[in-house]
């Protein structure tokens, strides 16, 4: 294909793209807006791009960076758990964002994402970290820990043990003021110990 080379040089740094950026990109060689879409087309058709929701197109083959098509979001939940190093087991990526778009596990190229959405006022607590050569938002252990109760996903054991050991209780405490009374009073119903532990090391 005669543009794939030099779009394919354009997007390289973005981890995803939509109809609109390509059609820009492509008006500036002269190329007319009705080619956009056969030449989308055909670039799926071969392989080259993956459409990751309506409109949303990336070079990129890995998952992980898939996310960046329900921007704003970060990564959350399992996911982050792994992208901390605090469990050992293989999660899919999970995307968490307060757009309006469709929730649930998506099959995309014979890969599964997750999509949660969380309320505006809910959607902070998370961090640039790098990966592979670019950076991704992910959830901080303070916030992964307050969404597994948020989401009510069940949480094992041993990741709450290190999600405990890892969070800072001053950001927990600042991060849970946020959340509505009924649930900061549940949260710390939940996890007494890690309280009471906060509680002591302030005296």
């Amino acid at each position: 294909m005669k543009y794939a080379s030099i779009v394919r040089e354009h997007f390289s740094k973005q981890a995803v793209f939509s109809i609109r950026d390509l059609s820009i990109f492509l008006s500036t060689k002269g190329i007319s807006k009705g080619y956009v879409r056969l030449f989308l087309h055909n670039l799926l058709k071969k392989g080259e791009i993956v459409r990751i929701s309506k409109g949303i197109y990336s070079f990129e083959k890995d998952p992980v960076l898939w996310g960046f098509a329900f921007s704003p979001f970060y990564y959350g939940l399992q996911q982050a758990l792994s992208l901390h190093g605090l469990w050992e087991q293989e999660s899919i990526p999970v995307i968490i964002t307060p757009r309006k778009v469709r929730t649930g596990l998506r099959e995309i190229c014979g890969s599964n994402i997750l999509v949660r959405r969380i309320g505006r006022k809910m959607f902070f607590g998370f961090e640039m970290l790098p990966y592979y050569g670019q950076f991704i938002p992910v959830s901080c252990p303070e916030k992964t820990l307050l969404d597994f109760f948020y989401f009510r996903e069940p949480l094992p054991e041993s990741a709450l043990k290190e999600l405990l050991k890892k969070a800072d209780g001053k950001k927990l405490n600042a991060f849970l003021k946020k959340y509505p009374k009924r649930f900061r009073h549940s949260f710390r119903k939940k996890f007494p110990v890690f309280f009471e532990k906060a509680g002591k090391e302030k005296k």
